[in-house]
């Protein structure tokens, strides 16, 4: 999904875009390590604990809906977040 859906759904779900919130969830999206697989750096649970402790509660629920979003579209069926990096990889994700 693009930054742009994901303001969105936080506008329609929060209130507000929380565009800085996916700006740092997708940092790495180019970077040539990553790609397109980028989102095992911060797309889980400790992801989301970060986003809280630099913006709080209402940045981390923003942080949550674009995992799970981007989740989904990667054919995530479970209803957990991967907890971290490892976790995430180990999902098959990676």
């Amino acid at each position: 999904m693009t930054i742009e859906q994901h303001c969105k759904d936080c506008i329609e779900q929060l209130g507000e875009s929380f565009e800085y919130v996916h700006q740092w969830l997708d940092e790495f999206m180019n970077h040539p390590q990553y790609k397109t697989r980028h989102r095992c750096v911060r797309h889980h649970l400790k992801g989301i604990e970060e986003v809280k402790k630099m913006w709080g509660e209402k940045a981390a629920m923003a942080a949550e809906i674009h995992i799970k979003a981007d989740l989904k579209s990667d054919g995530w069926t479970h209803s957990n977040i991967p907890y971290d990096e490892k976790d995430y990889k180990e999902s098959g994700l990676w």
